[in-house]
């Protein structure tokens, strides 16, 4: 016979169909769910087609094309799947109906994916943008996202008109989107169009959070769902250090500079992983919710710069290999700019969540900047491009030991003001 209550038992474990009222923004040990993991496996697929293809545009001589089609897709990648984990954050039910909708916007990814490839090369001809697969895939993961608003509008009346405003503002965004891809125009023009779209994307969750009420995320929950998608974004920088291993070992056979190749990737990839988990960003978005935008914001850029600096690593193999049309000095720069980017992103996180002026801090940054100029000054030099780029992978290893020797310090009275007080 079956136990007394097995039946409710049982029913708990079924995804059946759940009323999407709002999880709770303080609900303790909140933390990514399979689906969540599942999901953003397909943005490895992303994140690596835009970083090959950004490389061989560098190697190719198009630095200003494959910069504009690296923008335009990584923005692309790195917005949806921010609205997703907003989404999720506030609203997951783990019911079919949210299963399945997930499931569409995989699908969504993917065909975005497969359309990076002719952006690049479409920009590079210079007549026209051929962005319709790209923009394809893009709207079949903001129709899913529309649907999803709908729904959380429907059976959370508090938040309603946060949910409409969300809804809404996609679905204009993707008219607009839609109409872009299919007016074949200039690619001066195209780009003009999608800074406009871009500024209706960006606009909605203002409108829904600031004007309309908000959602109730959870503020732990999205710090883990950036610092995941940060380590997915490093493993191009992981893929790139074995491109140029390869490379130089394909070339010279295991000699000192395939060594250096091996320190330096490594290096630099790890590197950049502890410069972002300096700051305990969770506990300052939870005391401070309405410096989300900033935080959340800024991390477009920051993903961005990470899958550049592992499509900088490619076009270094390439250059190795002497397959590159980019000079040594161009080549450390496709490295060493990224990083830049990188830290600079990290710090502004930083100071959005904190609103105070960091000396300490700013004084790392400088530092950093300054040891990769020198890399780029000692490739202008004729130094071998494994040597700059072990000085490039110095940068945030500079910062990463300033930081443990006596950052951790003025760190803790930042927290200790910003947090007024609280552990």
């Amino acid at each position: 016979m079956s136990e007394p209550g097995s039946h409710q038992t049982n029913a708990a474990f079924a995804h059946r169909l759940r009323r999407m009222s709002g999880r709770d923004p303080d609900e303790r040990h909140r933390v990514a769910t399979p689906l969540e993991l599942l999901f953003d496996l397909t943005f490895v697929i992303a994140f690596g087609v835009a970083a090959s293809e950004f490389a061989h545009m560098l190697v190719a001589g198009h630095i200003g094309a494959g910069l504009a089609g690296f923008t335009f897709a990584t923005f692309a990648v790195c917005w949806a799947w921010i609205n997703f984990s907003w989404f999720a954050s506030a609203y997951d039910t783990d019911d079919w109906v949210y299963r399945l909708t997930t499931m569409l916007q995989m699908v969504g990814v993917l065909v975005l994916a497969l359309g990076i490839p002719p952006v690049f090369s479409s920009i590079a001809g210079g007549r026209h943008v051929n962005n319709r697969a790209l923009v394809a895939g893009y709207v079949v993961m903001r129709i899913a996202m529309v649907i999803q608003w709908l729904r959380a509008s429907k059976q959370n009346p508090d938040r309603r008109s946060a949910c409409l405003t969300y809804a809404a503002a996609i679905t204009v965004a993707q008219v607009g989107w839609i109409a872009v891809a299919i007016a074949n125009n200039s690619v001066g023009v195209t780009f003009i169009l999608i800074a406009v779209m871009t500024a209706i994307e960006l606009t909605g969750p203002l409108l829904a959070e600031k004007r309309m009420g908000g959602t109730p995320w959870h503020a732990h929950h999205i710090v883990e769902r950036n610092a995941l998608l940060t380590i997915i974004a490093l493993g191009e920088g992981v893929v790139g250090t074995v491109a140029s291993l390869s490379a130089v070992v394909a070339d010279q056979g295991w000699t000192t500079d395939a060594v250096l190749v091996a320190v330096a990737g490594t290096g630099l990839t790890f590197g950049m992983w502890w410069v972002y988990f300096v700051v305990p960003a969770a506990d300052l978005l939870h005391a401070h919710r309405e410096r989300s935008f900033g935080y959340g914001y800024l991390h477009i850029p920051l993903f961005g710069s990470i899958v550049a600096t592992g499509a900088g690593l490619h076009a270094a193999a390439n250059y190795i290999e002497h397959h590159s049309q980019l000079g040594s000095v161009a080549t450390v720069m496709a490295v060493a700019i990224p990083v830049g980017v990188y830290v600079c992103a990290v710090f502004g996180t930083y100071l959005l969540l904190v609103r105070t002026w960091d000396a300490f801090y700013a004084v790392d940054v400088v530092m950093c900047l300054l040891v990769l100029g020198a890399a780029i000054g000692l490739a202008a030099a004729g130094i071998s491009t494994a040597i700059c780029l072990l000085v490039v992978t110095a940068a945030p290893a500079a910062v990463v030991i300033s930081f443990e020797l006596f950052g951790h310090r003025n760190l803790a009275e930042v927290m200790a003001r910003s947090l007024g007080g609280r552990p």
